[in-house]
């Protein structure tokens, strides 16, 4: 029993206002997310997650909006998280999405939660897979995660998504700066968005050739390869007007293709596999840091050690261990 028991037995009925409860909680408090997500696990595994980046400006939220309607009108129940970026000062985001998509907010079968990746590297936040997990719990059949989409650095959405999007625009800057390595290796599905606009044509001939550059990656269960991606599937370009729907229906066939490629291949138990690795080793990066920053903030040992660091008498990576020393960690493996 946990005291979260009533909201997550209201979270698997389906009941909304449960799943935004333990949402707010798991993203406020991390000793709370442990709890919650130990409880609902089991119930979790069942949903398809898209993950959708881009550059600012290449359109994702309008993109988005057209594929929820698509998703709904299929009979879908829809997850979609949007990160924004936080402020270095304060802390605080707009969370602009959420006002873009107030479209959506009575469509039946839908949940938008807006959270801000406060200060975290790589277009997520740390609290993503916990919502995602709530959100599957909850009964989405779809999850649409959109990173912060500040461009070339967002690859932690490989780690969470089974496919991932990625949006680019005719005429967007420098047209290779867009599609750099990074987002080149993780994405399964590049958009050409905004097609009416000149260039769109000349934009799909740039990334047929970025690909034949970059098809030469294979699959990796090795946690430190990020950016390993399967070279049996050639990432697929689709043209998009978001605004008025075109080639929707082409995109959803693209996503099912690699669904079933996923499928049939037994790559996406490899991809769980991968994933639940990577978690782990958040967590305890997490967990280890709070650890440390407490022995940095209650230790008269580390205090003298660092003043030791600061007259050169000692240096940081000696400080390390140290501090790898007081915490027992060699001793017990």
């Amino acid at each position: 029993m946990t005291q979260y028991s009533e909201l997550i037995e209201r979270l698997l009925k389906g009941e909304t206002r449960a799943a935004a409860r333990l949402m707010t909680i798991a993203e406020n408090d991390i000793e709370a997310a442990e709890d919650i997500v130990k409880s609902i696990y089991k119930n979790t595994g069942n949903a398809y997650i898209l993950g959708i980046t881009g550059a600012p400006g290449s359109g994702k939220s309008t993109f988005i909006s057209t594929l929820i309607r698509k998703l709904v009108k299929e009979g879908k129940k829809i997850g979609v998280i949007c990160v924004d970026p936080s402020s270095p000062l304060t802390g605080g985001a707009l969370l602009g999405d959420r006002i873009r998509m107030k479209e959506h907010f009575s469509i039946d079968n839908l949940f938008i939660r807006s959270m801000a990746n406060r200060g975290q590297l790589g277009g997520l936040s740390r609290a993503t897979e916990d919502i995602i997990k709530i959100m599957d719990a909850y009964g989405c059949d779809i999850i649409i995660v959109e990173t912060v989409g500040v461009g070339q650095s967002e690859v932690d959405i490989f780690k969470s998504a089974h496919t991932v999007l990625a949006l680019v625009v005719p005429g967007l800057g420098d047209d290779i700066q867009t599609i750099k390595a990074g987002i080149m290796e993780i994405t399964d599905i590049f958009i050409i968005n905004k097609m009416d606009l000149p260039g769109a044509d000349r934009k799909v001939s740039e990334l047929i050739r970025m690909l034949e550059l970059n098809m030469n990656y294979s699959y990796s269960d090795d946690i430190n390869n990020n950016f390993a991606k399967i070279n049996q599937w050639t990432p697929e370009i689709v043209k998009t007007n978001s605004i008025s729907g075109e080639n929707f229906d082409k995109l959803l066939e693209k996503i099912n293709k690699h669904k079933e490629f996923l499928k049939k291949t037994g790559i996406i138990s490899n991809y769980h596999k991968t994933r639940i690795k990577s978690e782990i080793l958040k967590i305890l990066e997490y967990k280890m840091t709070q650890k440390i920053e407490k022995l940095f903030n209650t230790s008269e040992q580390i205090d003298k050690s660092i003043q030791k660091v600061i007259n050169k008498s000692t240096d940081p990576y000696s400080m390390a261990e140290l501090i790898i020393e007081m915490m027992g960690i060699e001793d017990s493996f």
